[in-house]
């Protein structure tokens, strides 16, 4: 593999991480219960991300066999794990850690046969 695909499969999974995130930072509810005074913005990045992530997802996917491109989406469980715990600031559990270590063994083993 080449740079330049390497490159859009990174992009494509930060996107979708980052997209991730500010998604669930919109849906956070305020102190007072009322709708949050960023949300339209906070919701409009993450579906933009999200909306880059999935087009550049569709794009690999004409180069790369869905079975090469898999194990990649697969890190995103381990990423998205670690970029909640220091942006969203949400707690890491050893049954968490576990759970994603695992996730991603099994997506490695799949993609190996």
């Amino acid at each position: 593999m080449t740079f330049l695909p390497f490159l859009f499969i990174v992009t494509s999974l930060v996107t979708f991480v980052a997209g991730q995130l500010f998604l669930k930072k919109a849906m956070e509810p305020t102190p007072s219960g009322g709708v949050h005074i960023r949300f339209g913005r906070l919701l409009g990045v993450g579906v933009f991300l999200m909306t880059i992530s999935f087009f550049l997802t569709l794009g690999l996917l004409q180069r790369f066999d869905l079975s090469y491109l898999y194990p990649f989406q697969g890190l995103s469980v381990i990423i998205i794990s670690l970029a909640a715990a220091i942006v969203l600031r949400e707690k890491l559990t050893p049954q968490l850690i576990l759970g994603a270590v695992l996730i991603s063994v099994g997506v490695v083993l799949v993609s190996l046969t």
